[in-house]
């Protein structure tokens, strides 16, 4: 027999961000790079984008206090369920196809959030805008740190840290200016048109990978399962804990209860299962480990700073929606600004000295608010947001560059969602914490007001009769029972005055904290800056 020529080898191309030579197609990367930001842009921004509207909406469709704020804790508890997931999509079914599916998804449930003639339905569709959501946050992070070389991921750290900072800043901001100019349902609405133009960018230059379908088969459905009732019940727990008295609530009683149980369970399975859902590999590496707690506390220290200033403007100074957005948008505009800085700050020095200064700016910038009055105006404001926005993005930068600093390029996908994931649940942690400290603390510095009163302090009892005088001259009916009201209501400010002053110092002293975390990193020596050459 004569003996048969060997088949050609078959041709394998290139990956689809090289060209055929082997170079990065710098074009076709930054165009579906680009689309994936500014699909995750529009995700961050709608958790805060309703946060100065939330009145207008409760008028236009009928619900009550209690209801409304459902539509925001709505949105929040489905997406951090897509959160985790959408590394092990994106590996089943390539990162182009989930962009799109979740994309298109996100228009859709924004037209029917927009639509919405009922607190039910909008729920309902606002639940589903933020399983969309949760696909489209952590996929822009996992592409850049596998497309983009070792030299390049710190600028696509700077561009996520500015989207992820920038985002909830100006939400409020640009909410409430809407809001004033259509109507509040443009919230939604205003998704729209970026939203198809991230549908185009990522269809056309978005084809980083390829999907593996086999995944589909073996998916650990337990695992899935103990996930979403973990973090369902923890994200329930930390949004309305506070506002029902925590455990003296039976439902959040027996869902903290439901959560630990979960999570432990939820561990052990990922770490026991062949084919897990989350992979927490990444854990392993100390860099990660550390970058992942400090992710946790800048996530507080956004989340948490963007929670409490706008509650202080709004309920000390009594400032409109418009006052409030233009008082937060001092944070954006020193974010934006610190972007590119901090960015070749890490690359000069590398994280560690980053991480140290990032969160002591922070921590001083927030810790000014220790000591705010009723007397501050927008100067004082705009001092703490300068302090606290350089600091919170320098820090941010740092943390997630040595969170992937040293992980192989196999695990950045898993690293990606856990990183997301760990920065919301420390917003949600962090403001929590931040409601509960600033009620119980109002409480107690009112009653240390009372009790010096009624020990028939001079100086009470002086202002008491000053008071009294006053309502007498302006002709009132009982016009001691008039001072006593006004007095009350004085020492009911002063006392929530302080109760803010003590959750902005708690903030500081849990950024403070982090800093001292990052001199135990072990971070990779810094990539040396590109010479220009000079004529």
């Amino acid at each position: 027999m004569t003996a048969q020529a060997p088949s050609p080898p078959l041709y394998v191309p290139p990956p689809r961000h090289l060209t055929p030579t082997g170079e990065i197609d710098w074009p076709k990367v930054f165009l579906g790079f680009g689309g994936m930001i500014l699909g995750q842009f529009m995700a961050v921004l709608d958790i805060q984008i309703v946060a100065a509207s939330l009145t207008q909406i409760q008028a236009g469709i009928g619900a009550t206090a209690d209801e409304i704020t459902w539509v925001q804790t709505s949105y929040l508890l489905a997406e951090v369920v897509t959160i985790p997931l959408a590394a092990y999509l994106c590996k089943m079914w390539s990162t182009r196809t989930v962009y799109l599916w979740a994309t298109a998804a996100f228009i859709v449930t924004s037209i029917a959030t927009g639509l919405a003639g009922s607190i039910e339905t909008m729920i309902l569709f606002r639940a589903l805008q933020g399983l969309a959501a949760g696909a489209l946050i952590p996929v822009g992070f996992a592409t850049a740190m596998t497309v983009f070389p070792p030299d390049r991921r710190v600028t696509a750290n700077v561009i996520f840290g500015l989207v992820v900072t920038l985002a909830p800043t100006i939400g409020p901001t640009l909410g409430g200016h809407l809001t004033e100019a259509l109507s509040w349902r443009w919230l939604f609405f205003i998704n729209i048109a970026p939203g198809l133009l991230v549908m185009f960018l990522v269809a056309r230059y978005g084809d980083f990978d390829t999907g593996d379908p086999s995944l589909a088969k073996g998916v650990d459905w337990w695992g899935l399962a103990t996930m979403t009732l973990f973090l369902l019940s923890m994200q329930y727990v930390l949004e309305e804990g506070s506002s029902e008295g925590w455990f003296e609530d039976d439902l959040i009683l027996w869902l903290t209860v439901a959560a630990l149980v979960s999570g432990v369970v939820f561990i052990w399975r990922q770490l026991a299962y062949s084919q897990p859902i989350v992979s927490l590999r990444p854990f392993a590496d100390r860099n990660f480990a550390l970058g992942a707690m400090m992710n946790f506390v800048s996530g507080a220290g956004l989340f948490g700073g963007t929670f409490i200033l706008p509650l202080f403007l709004g309920q000390v100074l009594h400032y409109t929606a418009a006052q409030v957005g233009t008082t937060m948008l001092v944070s954006g505009l020193v974010m934006f600004a610190m972007a590119p800085v901090g960015g070749r700050i890490v690359r000069a020095v590398g994280v560690r000295i980053p991480l140290v200064l990032g969160f002591g700016l922070a921590a001083y910038g927030i810790g000014l608010g220790a000591r705010v009055t009723a007397d501050w105006g927008f100067w004082e404001f705009a001092v703490l947001q300068a302090f606290r926005g350089v600091g919170v993005m320098l820090a941010m930068i740092a943390s997630s560059q040595l969170a992937v600093a040293t992980l192989p390029q196999n695990q950045m996908k898993d690293a990606s969602g856990l990183i997301n994931l760990i920065r919301n649940v420390g917003g949600a942690v962090g403001m929590a914490l931040l409601a509960t400290l600033m009620s119980d603390q109002s409480a107690l510095h009112l009653a240390d007001m009372a009790a010096a009163v009624s020990m028939s302090n001079p100086q009470a009892q002086e202002m008491l009769d000053g008071l009294t005088a006053l309502m007498q001259q302006r002709g009132v009916a009982d016009p001691e029972g008039a001072a006593r009201k006004a007095f009350g209501m004085m020492m009911r400010r002063e006392a929530t005055v302080l109760g803010f002053g003590d959750g902005f110092f708690f903030l500081a002293a849990a950024c403070a904290a982090a800093g001292l975390l990052g001199l135990f990193a072990n971070p990779p020596r810094p990539e040396p800056l590109p010479v220009v050459s000079r004529r």
